[in-house]
């Protein structure tokens, strides 16, 4: 029994820098069963109704990550992504280019800036002198040692997460969750020998101006979680190197604050974080709030059930502790 076909609108996005001032959107009209990939849509359009439409593909199988672009609005598989869910969801499937990268021409984005964030992390491995590899044969880990990669062998590179990601929009300076992902790789890895080096090389090059959203680990088709890894990257830099930056300082700080009161403590946030000079430098903000909220002057009482919070802590501590 042949499946069923449903009337299934495209709007694409469609640029061509060379000769149009100003992206626009085109619409096709394709019949399709439900469980026919994005990309197969595209290939359908380009071969049947429009072979000027440009996009980037090849394995068809969600390895090489080629396909990657932004579907109703989330970074994704083209490959991997059903059109019938789109459908019933919004009612069509609005296809765009990758943000956070130029466009080159309608779903082809340029990602220079993807592989320069991702070299700058240096991503292979320094000898460890003090296990050096036994020459001419395999140099073995233990699974518990191996475990420790997490998932992040699975990426594909194809930069969906670097698409979702917010910071990356925010602050050039951001390397992007698949790098930081890729460095965690490496930290953990006992091989390697560069550990304390990459952990303080990162902090002040932005691994603190990650926001948490995690919306790189919803953009993954591979279960990275590169958010996760991220946060683990943090507890293993500042173990390694202290609270060097403002960033792991406001994250200490932070802690400690909810600790002492089950509430934050803004102005002492504001020094721990910045210190005295960072206050000064911040004096007329934070007059201005002052102004309207007066309570950030003072100590802020702890919280009704704060020994609750503290036994929280306590897990957190034990935790920790492992």
């Amino acid at each position: 029994m042949a499946a069923e076909l449903l009337d299934a609108p495209f709007d694409v996005y469609r640029f061509d820098p060379a000769h149009e001032a100003t992206p626009r959107y085109q619409r096709y009209a394709l019949h399709l069963p439900a469980h026919t990939p994005v990309l197969t849509a595209l290939l359908a359009i380009r071969a049947e109704l429009d072979p000027t439409l440009t996009l980037r593909y090849s394995c068809r199988s969600a390895i090489c990550g080629s396909c990657a672009m932004v579907i109703n609005s989330k970074s994704r598989l083209a490959c991997q992504t059903p059109i019938g869910p789109e459908l019933a969801r919004h009612g069509r499937i609005v296809i765009d280019p990758m943000r956070n990268m130029p466009v080159i021409r309608d779903l082809v984005t340029e990602m220079r800036s993807f592989w320069t964030n991702y070299h700058r992390i240096e991503p292979h491995l320094k000898p460890n002198r003090a296990r050096p590899p036994p020459e001419g044969k395999p140099n073995p880990m233990t699974p518990a040692e191996v475990a420790r990669f997490q998932e992040t062998p699975r990426c594909i590179s194809c930069a969906a997460c670097y698409s979702a990601c917010p910071a990356v929009e925010a602050d050039p300076m951001f390397p992007g969750p698949m790098a930081l992902a890729k460095l965690y790789r490496f930290v953990v890895d006992p091989r390697d020998g560069a550990t304390n080096e990459r952990l303080a090389r990162i902090q002040p090059e932005g691994l603190w101006l990650c926001l948490r959203c995690h919306l790189c680990t919803e953009a993954c088709p591979k279960g990275v979680r590169p958010s996760e890894r991220i946060m683990d990257l943090k507890e293993l830099a500042i173990a390694s190197q202290g609270a060097t930056d403002p960033g792991s300082r406001h994250a200490l700080a932070f802690k400690e604050n909810i600790r002492e009161a089950g509430v934050l403590n803004e102005l002492k946030l504001v020094r721990q974080t910045s210190g005295l000079p960072g206050m000064a430098a911040q004096l007329g903000q934070g007059l201005r709030l002052a102004a309207k909220k007066r309570e950030i002057l003072k100590r802020p009482k702890p919280i009704e059930g704060h020994a609750e919070v503290e036994k929280l802590y306590e897990i957190l501590d034990r935790e920790e502790e492992r």
